[in-house]
């Protein structure tokens, strides 16, 4: 595949969920290519990349546990895109509180994100997700 075909196949994969940045996958590629786990061949002025028998046995074991494999299950979608679509609204509404707010939103954005931060780590730190 070339990597675009790959970033392709991975958000096909996840339902959407997750399209790596071609700035993640060609040092990917880069870095599996000198591990001899893949060969590039440049064809139409496109490089295709092809696992070597070396790179099958690893992606043979790899394809246990594929990252992708979440995936399958209709709810985990649901879950991970109302996260990343709520990410996405935060992140909206600090820009305009960033460009549109006056010194005081600023002031109580950010203590909102402090604070949120400080959340957040916390149920990191908690025991597999209790409360």
């Amino acid at each position: 595949m070339h990597g675009y075909e790959m970033i392709q196949e991975l958000d096909q994969r996840t339902g959407g969920i997750w399209r790596p940045s071609p700035g993640s996958v060609y040092p990917t590629l880069q870095l599996l290519e000198d591990e001899g786990l893949i060969v590039s061949e440049q064809t139409d002025g496109r490089k295709r990349f092809t696992l070597t028998d070396e790179g099958r046995d690893e992606a043979t074991k790899a394809a246990e546990r594929a990252p992708w494999s979440e995936f399958a299950d209709p709810t985990a979608v649901s879950s991970a895109r109302e996260f990343r679509d709520a990410t996405g609204g935060i992140m909206n509404a600090l820009r305009e509180v960033g460009t549109a707010g006056d010194e005081s939103q600023r002031t109580q954005a950010l203590e909102v994100l402090k604070e949120t931060k400080r959340k957040l780590y916390a149920i990191l730190a908690s025991e597999a997700g209790e409360g």
